[in-house]
């Protein structure tokens, strides 16, 4: 018989919703979140709200402002400098070592699909979206419960960068097709070579991510 994971408390539970509503771009970076709201929405007393807001904020995805409230963090530069670190380590890492027909590579090629849609309907948080879930299902050809678990904290701080940028469509659209030439070497089972394009990928968004906060610093609330 298999191990039962621990039941995680209540706050952490709705930790993870909300981080969920960043990654999915539903809370943009700057945007105040309303105690009121929050505890209507997920049926969960103002305490319990206050706990997730602190964890939250200890993890450095929220803010608290005296006197102000609490708003979704805006990313420096250090931050995303961190960020692409831990993503050429995690996700070229997961590349190389994977095996062709590992079943993630099926949800590699979902996403990538729903980005193709997603971007010919002009809907760039979708692609936004979908380049997440793309990325989410490389790290999980590690098979690693933990690396997966930090890919999503990563994700909200990622997505966190990208919504700090005005132009959307500036920031998704080249990567679609990049997206897609990774994942037919995976898929050809040419994991160097894949594991090679995915450190190029990340090099040039790292670079438009950083060009954009130079030349467009997001004004803070």
């Amino acid at each position: 018989m298999s191990r039962q994971e621990p039941e995680l408390p209540l706050s952490e539970k709705l930790a993870q919703r909300i981080l969920d509503l960043v990654i999915t771009g539903e809370l943009p970076p700057g945007s105040k979140l309303s105690e009121a709201e929050f505890s209507e929405r997920y049926d969960v007393s103002r305490n319990t709200l206050r706990e997730t807001f602190r964890l939250l904020t200890k993890d450095g995805l929220l803010r608290h402002e005296a006197h102000r409230g609490v708003f979704v963090s805006i990313p420096t530069t250090d931050m995303i400098l961190d960020i692409y670190r831990v993503r050429r380590i995690v996700e070229c890492g997961a590349v190389r070592q994977a095996r062709r027909h590992h079943p993630a590579v099926r949800d590699i090629r979902r996403a990538y699909e729903t980005a193709l849609a997603l971007r010919a309907q002009g809907d760039w948080q979708g692609v936004g979206s979908a380049n997440m879930a793309f990325h989410a299902a490389v790290v999980e050809l590690s098979d690693s419960v933990r690396l997966s678990a930090l890919f999503k904290r990563l994700s909200a701080e990622l997505r966190l960068a990208f919504g700090a940028v005005s132009d959307a469509e500036g920031v998704h659209a080249s990567f679609v097709e990049m997206n897609g030439s990774i994942l037919a070497l995976i898929e050809a089972g040419d994991m160097a070579r894949a594991s090679d394009a995915m450190s190029s990928y990340l090099d040039a968004s790292e670079r438009m991510v950083l060009d954009h906060f130079a030349s467009q610093p997001p004004a803070r609330t």
